[in-house]
C-alpha cells in the first residue's frame, strides 16, 4: 500500500519532554564539577542540539579547559544515559496521533540532534520506537540538522516521496532543516529553544498534538 504522507518529527520537546532528564543529567555533571547548577527553563533554552552543543551554551565564558569539557560531557552523557527515561514523558497527544498515523498508513521516522542511540534507547522504553520506519540521530549519517540531507536521506531510505513529507519540531534547527530541505514545517510551542513563536519560521503552529490529525488530513 503506497505511503500517503511521510512525517518527520523532531524528538526532544517535540515527540517528548525530555527536559527532566536533561536537566538532572547537567545538574548532576555541574554539581560534580562545582559548577552553577541550572533551573527547567534555562535547559529548554540550552537543548536541541544535542549533547556537546547544549553543555558548551552553558559552559560559555565560566569554563574554558577544553580536558574538563570534555570530561564534563562524557559524564553527562553516561548518566543521562542510565537515567534517560525517569522523568521524559510523551508530549500530550503523541500516542494517540502516532497510533491513529499508523493506522492511516502514514510513514513516520525521527530527525534528531540527539545521538542515535540515546534517541532509540529513550523511545523503546517510553513504548514508542516501533511506530517509527526510522530513527536518525545526530550521528547516523556524517551530517546532521540545519543539514537537508539528514532529513531528505531519511525519506530517501524509507521509500518516501520528498513532495509528500511535512517535518515537525519546536526549534529554529528545525525550521531551518525544513526550509533547507524545501518541505512545510510544523511547529511546536513552548520548544527547546530560545526563540518565539514569531521569530521562526513555519507554516503552521501548534499546542500539543491533540488533534493534529485535523492539522494533517490537509497534507493528504
Amino acid at each position: 500500500m503506497t505511503q500517503k504522507l511521510t512525517i518527520l518529527f523532531d524528538l526532544d520537546g517535540t515527540l517528548v519532554d525530555t527536559a527532566p532528564d536533561l536537566m538532572d543529567a547537567h545538574n548532576h555533571v555541574m554539581k560534580k564539577f562545582g559548577f552553577q547548577q541550572s533551573k527547567l527553563e534555562d535547559i529548554k533554552r540550552l537543548a536541541g542540539r544535542g549533547a556537546w552543543i547544549m553543555m558548551q551554551r552553558s559552559f560559555r565564558e565560566k569554563i574554558t579547559d577544553e580536558k574538563i569539557k570534555k570530561e564534563m560531557i562524557k559524564e553527562f552523557i553516561d548518566y543521562y544515559s542510565k537515567n534517560i527515561d525517569r522523568g521524559s514523558k510523551p508530549v500530550k497527544g503523541v500516542i494517540d496521533f502516532l497510533k491513529w498515523a499508523k493506522s492511516n498508513n502514514i510513514a513516520m521516522s525521527v530527525c534528531t540532534n540527539k545521538q542515535e542511540r540515546l534517541a532509540v534507547d529513550l523511545l523503546k522504553k517510553i513504548k514508542l520506537a516501533n511506530y517509527f520506519d526510522y530513527i536518525a540521530g545526530s550521528d547516523t549519517f556524517e551530517f546532521n540538522k540545519p543539514d537537508p540531507r539528514h532529513l531528505t536521506d531519511v525519506v530517501e531510505i524509507t521509500g518516501g516521496n520528498l513532495s509528500k513529507t511535512i517535518m515537525v519540531g519546536d526549534s529554529e534547527v528545525d525550521s531551518i532543516s525544513a526550509s533547507n530541505a524545501k518541505i512545510p514545517f510544523v511547529l511546536v510551542e513552548d520548544g527547546y529553544t530560545e526563540k518565539k513563536i514569531n521569530e521562526i519560521p513555519h507554516d503552521i503552529v501548534i499546542k500539543d498534538f491533540s488533534n493534529f490529525e485535523t492539522v494533517i488530513k490537509k497534507y493528504l
